[in-house]
């Protein structure tokens, strides 16, 4: 990767750990666009916060599980951009219950968010990348995508898939100098945990070996980490930030 200002693109950017993922990456000196679902205020909230860091930032908004959707607004990000250099596949839902009560619906569309959304991203940036010849990208699974969790069948079998993804993803662009790894958070303080009742947020807290839920910034500075020159030999890998939960 070159020495000049790159640009990082991350979906889900908003809010919670993309939102904090974003800013941590202008804080390495990257521009920033970041996707978002629905939330306009909070994207202009965090645009306006990424460019008080002299990052040029913009939100746009897209719905990642709609190929046309990324597609274009893939266009737009490149033409206000000129390139994207590092891409961080954050976006994701929630719709937790057990498998017996799970609706078909429920469950394609947990995976159209979390999984067939990094697939239109990378396939939309694919070859942004081979162009470039360099490039990062970075997707978020989760602890439970590699652990599993009762009630949460939708959601850990799209971050499971996410790691297959991510594998065969950097085993097909390393000869051109890209890599692809994934990041898999435990238990987090965001708006999809703050929904839990608070004696289930005791109980996994107490689970955790270090001690405590981890925050947003936890996972930011690895996915920072990821991004950078000094991860160059890293690539098909998944890095655990979960306190010691998965051990």
């Amino acid at each position: 990767m070159s020495n000049e200002k790159k640009t990082a693109l991350v979906t889900g950017g908003s809010r919670g750990i993309g939102r904090a993922t974003a800013l941590e990456l202008a804080k390495s000196g990257m521009n920033v666009a970041i996707l978002y679902a629905g939330n306009t205020a909070a994207a202009a909230k965090t645009v306006e916060e990424l460019k008080n860091l002299n990052a040029e930032a913009n939100a746009y908004q897209c719905d990642v599980s709609d190929a046309e959707a990324v597609k274009q607004t893939v266009k737009k990000v490149l033409a206000d951009f000129g390139g994207v250099d590092v891409l961080v596949n954050n976006a994701g839902i929630t719709r937790d219950g057990l498998l017996l009560a799970t609706k078909e619906t429920d469950w394609e569309q947990v995976n159209g968010v979390c999984l067939k959304g990094a697939y239109h991203m990378i396939h939309a940036l694919y070859r942004n990348f081979m162009k470039k010849r360099a490039g990062r990208i970075i997707n978020i699974s989760s602890y439970v995508g590699l652990h599993g969790n009762a009630g949460q069948a939708s959601y850990a079998a799209a971050k499971a898939g996410i790691i297959g993804l991510t594998k065969s993803v950097a085993k097909e662009l390393a000869g051109r100098g890209i890599t692809c790894n994934a990041v898999a958070p435990g238990f987090i303080q965001s708006d999809m945990t703050a929904v839990l009742p608070e004696k289930v947020r005791d109980s996994m807290t107490a689970s955790i070996p270090l001690g405590r839920c981890g925050q947003p910034e936890d996972v930011a500075k690895t996915v920072a980490f990821l991004a950078s020159d000094n991860a160059s030999y890293i690539t098909g890998v998944v890095l655990r930030v979960d306190g010691g939960l998965g051990m």
